[in-house]
């Protein structure tokens, strides 16, 4: 496969709904209602995000990651949130989800960010294997009201 990772762009939507479609499948959400302009934000971001990468393949969308920067009370540096990953289940295992949490850091780097993070849930056997080749495995516990 000739990977190639780059911002998502307006062309992108039917491609980019079928993964935004899958990666709501897989975590049993339904977020369909704020589809469009969430996909409107993607492709005109604010100046922190979110940001939406894609890992293309001879014009075929294998994966995106959507990703966004914020403040933090422990330094003046932004930090980056990835949000969502997800690639489809062909590409599994050819590397998509590694190129795109690395292009990630590039572009976290590149703004200045401290830090890359991300969550998911602890079923996630799969990705985890990923992201223990591509991370660190935090102490972290999330709560939310």
């Amino acid at each position: 496969m000739n990977h190639q990772i780059r911002p998502l762009k307006s062309g992108d939507r039917a491609q980019w709904e079928v993964l935004w479609k899958g990666y709501q499948e897989y975590y049993e959400a339904d977020l369909s209602a704020d589809t469009d302009r969430l996909f409107q934000t993607l492709i005109n971001p604010e100046v922190d995000g979110p940001f939406c990468l894609v890992c293309v393949d001879n014009a075929t969308l294998l994966g995106m990651t959507q990703f966004l920067y914020h403040k933090s009370t422990w330094g003046a540096a932004p930090r980056c949130y990835l949000n969502d990953l997800y690639t489809i289940p062909e590409a599994r295992g050819k590397r998509v989800g590694e190129n795109l949490i690395l292009a990630v850091g590039k572009a976290a780097e590149a703004r200045g960010a401290s830090q890359v993070y991300w969550m998911t849930q602890e079923f996630n056997e799969t990705a985890r294997k990923l992201y223990d080749r591509v991370g660190k495995l935090t102490p972290f516990i999330k709560y939310q009201l």
